[in-house]
């Protein structure tokens, strides 16, 4: 018997960064949100009698590892640690997305995993052991238990549901450039060293909290958005308003001009309707990313994309229940 498990990726739609704490990371506030396009995992598992728990994960991309540095093995590791009876575990990763692309590909494996394992022995942590153990295992798998759209808090692994965004269009650049998320924030720290004091950052971290929230959480009299009067039916709009922007641009687009230049290619366009609701670097990158309000100006960004020679995906976002309601592909299970 086998479960097989979506692993759908993210963007971020904003992104500020705040000081470097005491343990090493940096303060961060940022809104996830989660996209169609995804990985497959496939996790088999039984109970066994006696004997010590095992995990074998095997993938067919030999960029991925498959011991205890994947993210899925440190996952299925600390819930197997818990276990009261040894378990037998295989996982396969199919990957589709990018790796370390930005897109937290690896982080959803680990949570596609999780699912996965629980599903095939009928068991289940509390919602509080999931977020905990995610958040040990990295900054932004804890994302990947809720879905949809995201605020997180704290290094990006306190994280809070928020109101869902409508499915939009979405087309995400693939440069081939390698972005090292580590020397994105040095860089930051350096770039910032001088004309900022701590408490700068920390301001930043609490406006764009208060911006995300207003935004997406004001009623609208029919009980659904303020939305404003240009276009009615967008929330995005809203958002976008706030002045949204992803702090990690400032530097990885010095250290990366081409991906400037891509972002500009998502958003431009000679026809006003193509033209994106808004693009952005995807956390540390290198992927970046276009939402669009219609298919055909989606269309039109990849056509755009290919002519400059960048490789893109397609997708849509995907709001809470149809990332919940889609996420098991097939499952021998009854």
């Amino acid at each position: 018997m086998s479960t097989r498990v979506r692993s759908f990726s993210k963007i971020n739609l904003g992104l500020a960064i705040g000081p470097s704490r005491p343990d090493g990371f940096h303060a961060l506030t940022t809104l996830y949100q989660t996209l169609a396009a995804h990985d497959l995992v496939t996790v088999e598992a039984q109970l066994l009698s006696s004997g010590k728990s095992s995990i074998a994960l095997t993938t067919n991309d030999p960029r991925v590892p498959t011991d205890e540095r994947n993210t899925a093995w440190k996952m299925l590791d600390k819930w197997l640690a818990a276990s009261t009876a040894p378990v037998e575990v295989h996982v396969h990763i199919e990957k589709r997305l990018p790796v370390q692309g930005g897109l937290g590909a690896g982080s959803a494996n680990a949570v596609a995993a999780l699912i996965g394992l629980e599903r095939e022995l009928n068991q289940q942590l509390s919602g509080a052991d999931r977020l905990r153990i995610a958040a040990e295992v990295g900054s932004d798998v804890p994302l990947f238990l809720i879905g949809g759209a995201v605020l997180g808090l704290g290094r990006g692994e306190e994280v809070y549901p928020m109101p869902d965004l409508p499915e939009t269009h979405c087309v995400v650049a693939l440069p081939t450039v390698g972005v090292s998320t580590p020397q994105a924030f040095r860089d930051w720290d350096t770039q910032h060293a001088k004309s900022l004091t701590l408490e700068a950052p920390s301001d930043r971290l609490k406006e764009l909290s208060q911006a995300l929230s207003a935004s997406l959480c004001e009623p609208h009299s029919s009980g659904v958005f303020s939305l404003g009067e240009d276009r009615p039916g967008n929330p995005l709009l809203a958002l976008v308003r706030t002045g949204i922007e992803n702090d990690f641009e400032a530097v990885v687009f010095r250290q990366h001009p081409s991906l400037g230049d891509i972002k500009r290619l998502l958003v431009c366009s000679d026809r006003p309707e193509h033209a994106a609701i808004y693009a952005a670097l995807s956390g540390s990158g290198s992927a970046v990313f276009g939402l669009y309000p219609t298919e055909e100006a989606a269309k039109a960004a990849e056509e755009r994309l290919s002519a400059h020679g960048t490789a893109s995906l397609r997708t849509k976002t995907l709001p809470r229940e149809a990332y919940w309601g889609t996420m098991i592909e097939g499952s021998s299970k009854v």
